[in-house]
């Protein structure tokens, strides 16, 4: 069995060694020589190549003829093959010989080639890097010639197109690395720039202003020369647009090289036409600025960076010099460069998208707004000078209608200027104060005589005045008044026409127009010129002459109000019997004046009738005179004079001013006496001093009876003289029984004596009747008399206990 085996595995080797590829052949060797068969198997293994050299010999022999055919054919092939190669030797040196020449010409030609491929590798690098230099050139020629935003755009162009495309070159890295510091030099001097034009339309807002505001009254002056159409302001769309609008509306690039920001135009201001303001202004810097910004992906800083410095500028403009009240020219220089800043600011809000938008514009102004109204209010208040306030007045409206017509609200300003209205009447009033006192203080308080027609043409056409009866009378002659009615008359309608030229501008209707002057007027009239009429009837050494011509100057000024109602009307277009008009207070304050000098000069009289009354010496002791008559004091007869001489000037006067006065002269010539009576000082008064009295007050009664003035009916004037003479008549006829007996009848004689005043006098003559018969006592005449006094005081106080219970 072990050798089937054996058999078995060799047979399996020996297949195995023939399907094998030598390569793969040591394995199974290894297992034969490693195996004890080794002998057996090299048996096995000759037998099998004996075997197989068997099978190769039958095969060649099968094969042999056909074998020797080949070699003899072989052979016949290799002598043509001597043949041919000895021929393609010869041929081939032919060749070599005959191709020497186009061998060098080949690699010549392949010498072009190379330098032909070469060239146009250059060409293509040289196409793509020529771009490069020349862009980096023109992009050198930019920043030398300060076009920063074209050098911005060449190096953006530089940077995404031409140097990827240049490939790997050492200059190319080079302008790689310079691209962000270009940038940065860009951008710090355009922000340089920028800066440079805050700077300069801070210095030159007051030019821009002002400009503007030229631009705003040739327009109010042209609008106003038109017909009634209404007024268009001149503003951002004015008659000449702005150069770098009219730029900007067309697409073209705003970005102009010039970066002084202020244009020189001192030429054209020269001429007729008054430059746009936004001609003044070149704007390039911030829109060059803007734009630079823009690309570099930094806007929102720019927007921010300008307003902020914007908003430090405005702080600055809005804050008015501390002596900016003292002269026009402050408040102009004020004004214009706030009209300067808002200017700028709107020609930047329209020619920009959004580097400040309508918000902050709305802002700032509301900003500036508040504090302009602050400090007009201050520095006005300093002001006393009414043509300054007016000239204010004016400028602050063409302030509000220059920007007005840029499109900024400005209705708190004519609010202001409404409120500065008042102050503006103050101030005329103080004027108007002292005009009027000068007019008065120069006054002469006489007729004014006028010898020509012209003259007095002159006069009644300086205030109204119509008398027939006076134009009928030849010249010479003169008018009732003095030089202070048309004056005075003038003076109110020069203020009429200071408080118009107030009101014009103000957007205010004709009715409220109307309603401001008058209330103004009434100021005047109720405050002032009372005042004033007040202090020339109140002044020291005014005489009654100068009284009574007051009188009849404010009787004059009186019914000429009417007339300033008509002239108020005429200027304001406003009927006078308009609903709810206010109605000048005129005649009532000429009223009260002429009240007033009237009470003055009953006064005057009066204190001139004292002055007289001093020099009175009655000699209260006198005795009863004989058969003689008595004599009118000399101080009464001087007094009498005086009043004739006084009451003589009234006839001027109105009736019952003159009337009144003579009734309150006589009146305190009465009173006067009855005091003298009465003194306390007096303690004695003899019959004698009472029959001189009666005789001075007969006198006084004499003079009431002749009518010193004309107008009283009958008696009327001795009336004033009543009490006094019916006092006396009962102490110098001695009629006690009548009066006892009537006392309090309707009918009674002696109605108007005081049974008090005639105690108090009969005691002053029971002390006179006790001195004087001091030694006559023992007389019975005396006696009886002095009991008939007692007896008399005491039914008088009995009387006088009765009417009192």
């Amino acid at each position: 069995m072990a050798s089937l085996e054996t058999a078995a595995e060799h047979e399996r080797i020996l297949r195995e060694i023939e399907s094998t590829d030598t390569n793969c052949i040591g394995p199974t060797l290894r297992s034969v020589y490693d195996g004890q068969e080794h002998g057996l198997f090299m048996e096995k293994l000759d037998a099998r190549i004996r075997n197989h050299d068997r099978e190769i010999e039958k095969m060649c022999n099968h094969h042999f003829q056909g074998f020797v055919d080949s070699i003899t054919e072989l052979l016949k092939v290799r002598g043509e093959a001597q043949k041919l190669k000895s021929q393609v030797t010869e041929t081939n040196g032919h060749l070599q010989e005959n191709g020497k020449e186009l061998t060098t010409s080949m690699e010549e030609l392949r010498q072009c080639r190379v330098q032909q491929r070469n060239i146009a590798t250059t060409i293509d690098k040289l196409t793509h890097c020529l771009p490069v230099l020349e862009m980096y050139s023109r992009l050198q020629e930019q920043m030398r010639a300060k076009r920063y935003y074209p050098a911005l755009r060449t190096l953006e162009q530089l940077e995404q197109t031409c140097l990827p495309k240049a490939g790997q070159y050492r200059f190319c890295s080079i302008m790689a690395e310079n691209i962000p510091k270009l940038r940065i030099q860009i951008r710090d001097t355009a922000m340089s720039q920028l800066r440079d034009f805050l700077e300069s339309i801070r210095k030159h807002s007051d030019k821009i202003g002002q400009t503007a505001m030229k631009q705003a009254q040739l327009q109010r002056s042209l609008d106003s020369s038109v017909s009634p159409q209404p007024r268009v302001l001149l503003g951002r769309r004015g008659r000449k647009a702005a150069p770098a609008a009219i730029r900007a509306g067309m697409g073209v690039n705003p970005l102009s090289e010039q970066d002084t920001g202020i244009l020189d135009v001192e030429d054209e201001e020269e001429e007729d036409e008054v430059p746009g303001a936004q001609d003044l202004v070149d704007f390039s810097p911030v829109y060059r600025c803007l734009h630079i910004y823009t690309v570099l992906g930094l806007r929102d800083v720019f927007e921010n960076y300008y307003r902020k410095q914007r908003r430090k500028q405005a702080r600055l403009v809005l804050q008015p010099h501390s002596n900016m009240h003292e002269t026009l020219e402050g408040y102009r220089r004020y004004f214009n460069q706030i009209v300067g800043f808002f200017v700028v600011e709107d020609h930047v809000l329209h020619t920009t998208q959004g580097l400040v938008n309508r918000a902050y514009v709305e802002e700032l102004w509301e900003l500036a707004l508040s504090k302009i109204v602050a400090a007009l209010r201050t520095h006005s208040s300093y002001c006393d000078d009414p043509d300054l306030v007016l000239d204010l007045k004016n400028l602050i409206v063409l302030f509000a209608d220059t920007l007005q017509g840029y499109g900024f609200p400005v209705s708190q300003l004519f609010d202001m200027l409404l409120e500065m209205r008042e102050q503006y009447g103050e101030i005329l009033l103080k004027r108007w104060n002292v005009t009027f006192r000068q007019v008065i203080d120069q006054d002469n308080y006489s007729p004014i005589p006028v010898s020509t027609e012209e003259e007095y043409r002159q006069y009644t056409s300086q205030c109204p005045f119509q008398d027939p009866e006076l134009e009928k009378l030849p010249f010479p002659k003169k008018l009732p008044f003095s030089e202070f009615v048309p004056k005075v008359y003038c003076q109110l309608k020069e203020f009429i026409y200071a408080c118009l030229k107030y009101s014009e501008d103000l957007h205010l209707s004709s009715t409220e127009v109307d309603d401001m002057i008058r209330k103004s007027t009434n100021l005047l009239l109720t405050r002032t010129l009372s005042h004033c009429l007040q202090y020339a009837i109140k002044k020291k050494n005014v005489g009654l002459a100068e009284l009574v011509q007051v009188i009849i100057n404010t009787t004059h000024l009186e019914q000429s109000c009417h007339f300033l109602e008509e002239f108020i009307s005429n200027i304001t277009n406003v009927p006078p019997d308009t609903v709810n008009a206010t109605k000048l207070y005129g005649t009532s304050t000429f009223k009260d004046a002429r009240h007033a000098a009237e009470a003055e000069i009953y006064t005057s009289l009066n204190a001139k009738i004292d002055q007289f009354l001093q020099l009175a010496d009655y000699d209260w002791m006198a005795a009863v005179p004989g058969g003689e008559n008595l004599a009118a004091s000399d101080y009464l007869i001087d007094l009498i004079a005086f009043l004739k001489s006084t009451f003589s000037v009234f006839t001027n006067l109105p009736g019952k001013v003159a009337q009144t006065a003579c009734m309150s002269s006589c009146k305190h010539i009465s009173t006067s006496l009855m005091q003298l009576l009465l003194d306390p000082e007096v303690r004695q008064i003899s019959m004698g001093a009472l029959h001189q009295l009666d005789t001075d007050v007969k006198e006084c009664e004499s003079f009431a009876r002749a009518g010193p003035v004309a107008g009283f009916q009958g008696d009327t004037l001795l009336l004033a003289f009543s009490d006094l003479r019916q006092l006396l008549d009962l102490f110098t006829q001695w009629d006690w029984s009548t009066y006892l007996a009537d006392y309090g009848k309707p009918t009674c004689k002696y109605l108007r004596v005081n049974p008090h005043t005639a105690l108090a006098l009969l005691e002053k003559m029971k002390e006179t009747s006790r001195k004087n018969n001091v030694f006559a006592q023992f007389r019975k005449t005396d006696r009886d008399r002095q009991k008939l006094i007692d007896t008399i005081i005491k039914q008088l106080r009995n009387l006088i206990a009765q009417h009192h219970t």
